[in-house]
């Protein structure tokens, strides 16, 4: 039964792949080498070849390539491409990876269609819409996150064993990262309205880092500063929801006693930040990416993790100085470099019965009152002064809130 399968799934990947490919075959002499029946015939064989033994497949795909040589060498088109040669190479192996993996197979068949058929969409992005420096700095962020990352120790160094690189490197990709996700929504919808956006789904991933990128764009390009600003007090909405979430995994009970400061500090962000739209709403939405703008600034994604790390040393030379013995100064400490690893330690603590679930509350609320003067102080080097008093002002109603909320909880 798995045998017919199989068949059945490569003859799906042949016609699939075959009929787009028949589409762009042509006519006369500058008609291409294969089309639907050509891919389908080769995607049977290669199931075929598999059943009986791995090796014939290796023949065919050998034979193959011979044939397709000998068919370019004689191809006298214009612009005697390579793709469809590739896609019937490919179709083969996805016949003979059908008789073992269908599901796999039936995938890879279905993306390979669909990236043939995006040709001219593709190429229309990589020649006219994507730059020279956007595509150094995709070039830049895979050689940081596929060959630098794997090389850099994930494992604590320096001072009282503070500095984590690997973590630190990883935030610094993760600042490149959002900062060309907020270049492309900019190229996209404009500043008016990406900017905010980006802040907000950043936020799900580092505020403190999103902070950092808004307040750069913002001293870079000052009449984004207002967009900036929302986009900053908007990453703290994230924050919120990201440690509710997080609460609600590790102990159901602390999020029932946070429900209200949590609610109450989303709520004051989510106002602050409209509050800061409504006040721009009329004024412009500031000048248009540049064709030739960089999608983000490595030097200052190098500069927050150094501050990062800055703060990961200061937090663990207190806690060598001070010790751990209390809660909140545990709470206070941890909060300087991250929210929700005190979160969910404080409420896993809870969960395993070592401390009530109302001691927990107030070392996390403790927490993320440090983590707020962190993002201050990133904020302020990041974005100068214009940037950080509004921003500074948007997070104190924002912990304000979340203490009232406390209060009265």
């Amino acid at each position: 039964m798995n045998g017919w399968i199989g068949l059945a799934v490569a003859l799906g990947i042949g016609l699939l792949m075959g009929a787009e490919r028949e589409r762009r075959k042509g006519a006369g002499t500058q008609r291409a080498v294969a089309g639907i029946r050509t891919f389908a015939v080769v995607a049977v064989l290669g199931a075929v070849c598999a059943s009986v033994d791995l090796r014939l497949l290796i023949v065919a795909l050998l034979a193959l390539t011979g044939l397709l040589a000998v068919a370019y060498a004689r191809d006298r088109s214009d612009d005697p491409g390579l793709t469809t040669e590739t896609a019937l190479i490919a179709c083969l192996v996805l016949g003979g990876m059908a008789v073992e993996h269908p599901a796999l197979a039936a995938a890879t068949g279905v993306a390979v269609t669909g990236l043939l058929a995006s040709r001219d969409w593709l190429h229309r992005f990589v020649s006219g819409v994507l730059t020279t420096a956007e595509l150094n700095n995709l070039l830049v962020l895979a050689a940081a996150t596929l060959m630098v990352l794997p090389l850099i120790p994930d494992r604590a160094m320096g001072p009282f064993g503070a500095i984590q690189p690997h973590t630190i490197w990883i935030i610094v990709i993760l600042v490149m990262a959002i900062g060309a996700a907020a270049h492309v929504l900019l190229r996209w919808l404009g500043s008016g309205l990406a900017l905010p956006l980006a802040g907000l789904l950043s936020g799900f991933v580092s505020s403190a880092a999103t902070i950092g990128v808004m307040g750069a764009r913002a001293r870079s390009l000052p009449d984004q500063r207002p967009r900036a600003v929302a986009a900053a007090v908007l990453s703290t909405v994230a924050t919120f929801i990201q440690m509710s979430v997080i609460l609600a995994v590790a102990d159901v009970h602390v999020l029932q006693r946070l429900a209200v400061p949590l609610l109450a500090g989303g709520l004051a962000a989510a106002l602050v930040a409209v509050i800061v739209l409504w006040r721009t709403r009329n004024a412009d939405d500031g000048r248009a990416i540049e064709a030739g703008a960089a999608a983000f600034s490595l030097k200052g994604a190098l500069m927050l993790g150094a501050t990062i790390a800055a703060v990961q040393l200061v937090a663990a030379a207190l806690r060598a100085w001070l010790g751990d013995g209390g809660l909140l100064l545990t709470a206070a400490v941890a909060g300087l470099a991250d929210t929700h690893a005190p979160a969910a330690s404080f409420a896993t603590l809870s969960a395993q019965g070592s401390i009530a679930p109302a001691q927990a509350v107030v070392p996390i609320v403790v927490a993320l009152t440090t983590n707020t003067v962190s993002k201050a102080v990133i904020a302020a080097a990041a974005g100068g002064r214009t940037f950080a008093r509004p921003v500074i002002g948007g997070l104190a109603v924002v912990l304000l809130a979340t203490w009232a909320g406390l209060l009265l909880a």
